[in-house]
């Protein structure tokens, strides 16, 4: 009598959970998430590498989560620092043997214009 009692009792409850899961089913589109878990599971059998776990510690998660992207914009921001320095340096070049061809042209056109100049007292104003 126990015996049947038990095999009536597993019965009912294979009925109830298979009742539930189609219940569940029809509501949550579960196939579908059944399914990307499964690919999910199936991604992280290929793995080498453990999954990630968290330690407990929330600031060590975020910094161990956020840390190699800061490295890698750090280096990248780095990078750009360097060639525009190199550029601002060929730029300081360039403005550098400008000031100085201003100023020879400054210095000669000086000089034509003392060249002009009677030995006397000046009759017309100079330009500036």
């Amino acid at each position: 009598m126990t015996r049947r009692l038990h095999d009536r009792f597993i019965a009912q409850l294979r009925t109830s959970v298979r009742e539930e899961v189609a219940e569940i089913k029809a509501e949550g589109n579960l196939e579908a998430v059944l399914s990307t878990l499964d690919a999910i599971v199936e991604e992280g059998k290929a793995r080498e590498e453990p999954a990630w776990r968290p330690s407990g510690v929330p600031e060590k998660d975020m910094r161990s989560a956020l840390a190699p992207g800061l490295l890698q914009q750090r280096d990248t921001l780095r990078r750009r620092v360097q060639r525009q320095e190199a550029e601002n340096r060929q730029l300081a070049v360039a403005v550098r043997a400008g000031r100085r061809q201003l100023e020879a042209l400054r210095l000669q056109g000086q000089a034509r214009w003392q060249a002009w100049q009677p030995d006397g007292p000046c009759h017309v104003l100079p330009h500036p």
